[in-house]
């Protein structure tokens, strides 16, 4: 029989990394998903849950775009809202505040945007039928500026039927 020996100095060192990796994970999503779940208690919708293969997705994307930080979508399977920014300094949760900040735009009654302005975004972040949400952040190549996308599960924004 083998016995395998870590010590305990090493074990540490592994444990406060996998540690910080997992809080700063969190942190990330936690940044994406309380501005969102803020917007749905307005409206007493209920909360999204951080769904990790909508975040995959959404990392996977934003790879995609980290050399172009091109503002285009994914045409996924999933429902989804993206984000520019020029420089470095942008946060998740400035992200959503842009999307959600399209309330003002909305016209419930008419389950339509004001004028030519875009409401989309926001509509997604507070569809009723969506239950989860997975998000990815990344600064582009070349000061780009960064590139931020949610997917949704199950997609919103379907024509003829209002959001909540």
């Amino acid at each position: 029989m083998h016995t395998c020996y870590i010590s305990l100095p090493i074990l540490l060192l592994f444990l406060l990394s996998w540690t910080h990796q997992a809080a700063a994970h969190l942190s990330a999503a936690s940044q994406f998903l309380a501005p969102q779940n803020a917007a749905r208690a307005t409206l007493r919708m209920p909360p999204l849950v951080w769904d990790s293969k909508l975040a995959r997705y959404a990392q996977w994307y934003a790879n995609q775009r980290r050399y172009d930080c091109d503002l285009r979508h994914s045409n996924g399977p999933y429902g989804e809202n993206i984000f520019w920014g020029s420089g470095s300094g942008w946060s998740p949760a400035q992200a959503v505040t842009a999307w959600v900040s399209e309330r003002k735009w909305y016209d419930y009654w008419s389950n339509s945007c004001a004028g030519d302005q875009e409401c989309g975004h926001y509509t997604q972040v507070v569809w009723r039928k969506t239950r989860r949400v997975g998000c990815a952040k990344v600064n582009c190549s070349g000061g780009k500026g960064v590139f931020m996308t949610c997917n949704y599960d199950p997609p919103g924004n379907f024509i003829g039927e209002r959001p909540y």
